[in-house]
């Protein structure tokens, strides 16, 4: 045996071990909860385990993080989910189903794949009975799903239709009230088009075949004017949208990924004028001025310090900001849900790692008919969101860490970094055997 060889791999496989042990240890300490209000956070989860299975479901958990409701239907996908006035749950579900059960037209689809039901339902939250429900059929589940609804005051609830690229209300009796076509105001040579679509750009924008997920449609919000606000995914920009059909404003530009990188729920907090947006292609939370569309703050992928906790986000699809100035976050690809301080810090956390669960959307609720006022934007309040940075080397470190996250047999806190540092303590452990043995 050689001394000198042996003491260095023994040196190797001590301080590689250390570094992973620290890794996982750091994992484990990011929830932080407060102790101030009994708090309560409904969400949605799309899928335990992967983007396409089939085994979503809405829930509430207490600030302890124990679950204290939960509503599934067989063969779904959750995504957007909130209270309504009346303490109802109204969700967006996208129901998988076998193609000899779906509509005609859809059975003759060559690769006999599933189509989706797509459902918004209003569910008591004491009975968990479905009490409204509005639904439609489409093509198949993987960007054909509805991911968001909103009840208006009136009675009318307004849905993202990303299958059919509209945007529409319905009364309770089912009937259409209102409807916006994608394909009339925003596709190829239409004005709006003409107009943001940059030069050279005109293909990566242009429609292209009848079931194409040309524009992801994800999100919509009734102003307090009367107006829609829409996220547009696709092209990268939320677009506020008038009664009339006409688009009043737009946010972001097509393929400028400084403001916006197919994004999720979008909020306008219309008493400040600041644009609340989970940036999920640039994973971070992004608050933009409305009028000059200038970073106000971020959260997101930034350097960590001790008063931080770990501010890594990957693939965030939601940002609420609540009444006390803070930001609830949820961060798909890392399975949790982030109650965020202005300054940065993590105040609180709801971790689902084990579950590897894709948490779509939160809202904070209460559950004893008090509900939330208007929510202020971090401008109302002392300190600023940490800033980052972004480049193609942080890009590609975060696709693989989110990826890594869903292999089954590897801890979720087992990043590309900690992964290489653990093939290298494995390789020096088997050559320290083999040294050992001659």
């Amino acid at each position: 045996m050689d001394t000198g060889r042996a003491t260095v791999l023994v040196l190797v496989v001590l301080l590689s071990t250390s570094l992973l042990a620290g890794v996982a240890y750091s994992s484990g300490s990011v929830q932080e909860t407060t102790t101030t209000d009994e708090r309560y956070t409904l969400f949605g989860v799309q899928a335990d385990g992967w983007f396409g299975y089939n085994n979503g479901y809405a829930a509430v958990v207490d600030e302890s993080g124990n679950t204290v409701w939960n509503w599934s239907v067989p063969n779904s996908r959750v995504f957007d989910t909130e209270q309504l006035e009346n303490g109802n749950i109204l969700t967006s579900v996208a129901v998988s189903v076998p193609q000899s059960e779906c509509p005609t037209h859809y059975q003759e689809d060559q690769y006999d794949r599933p189509c989706v039901e797509n459902r918004v339902v209003e569910v008591d939250y004491e009975t968990k009975d479905v009490v409204w429900e509005y639904s439609w059929f489409d093509a198949f589940p993987n960007h054909h799903e509805v991911h968001d609804a909103d009840r208006l005051e009136s009675g009318e609830t307004a849905i993202a239709d990303m299958g059919n690229h509209r945007a529409f209300t319905v009364d309770q009796s089912g009937t259409i009230t209102w409807e916006w076509n994608a394909s009339d105001h925003i596709s190829r040579g239409t004005e709006w088009f003409d107009e943001h679509v940059p030069e050279g750009s005109e293909e990566e924008f242009a429609r292209s075949g009848p079931e194409s997920d040309w524009t992801h449609l994800n999100d919509i919000d009734h102003l307090e004017n009367g107006n829609f606000l829409l996220s547009v995914r696709n092209y990268d920009v939320t677009l506020e949208v008038a009664r009339n059909e006409t688009i009043v404003e737009t946010y972001g530009e097509p393929g400028n990924h400084s403001i916006m990188n197919e994004q999720h729920n979008p909020n306008l907090l219309e008493n400040t004028g600041t644009l609340v947006v989970a940036d999920s292609g640039n994973d971070r939370i992004v608050e933009i001025n409305a009028t000059t569309e200038a970073v106000i703050s971020e959260y997101g992928s930034v350097p960590t310090d001790s008063n931080v906790g770990d501010p890594s986000l990957r693939w965030p699809r939601d940002a609420d900001r609540l009444p006390n100035g803070n930001t609830l976050i949820t961060d798909s690809r890392r399975f949790r849900i982030l109650e965020v301080a202005p300054n940065g810090t993590v105040v609180w956390s709801h971790l689902r790692q084990e579950e590897r669960s894709l948490v779509y959307e939160a809202d904070r609720i209460r559950l004893d008919d008090e509900y939330l006022p208007e929510e202020p934007s971090v401008a109302d309040t002392d300190g600023t969101l940490v800033t980052r940075t972004n480049s193609p080397l942080t890009d590609l470190y975060a696709t693989l860490d989110s990826y890594l996250a869903f292999v089954p047999f590897l801890p979720t806190w087992l990043g590309p970094l900690p992964l290489l540092v653990a093939i290298g303590d494995l390789g020096a452990g088997l050559l320290l055997v083999r040294e050992i043995r001659r």
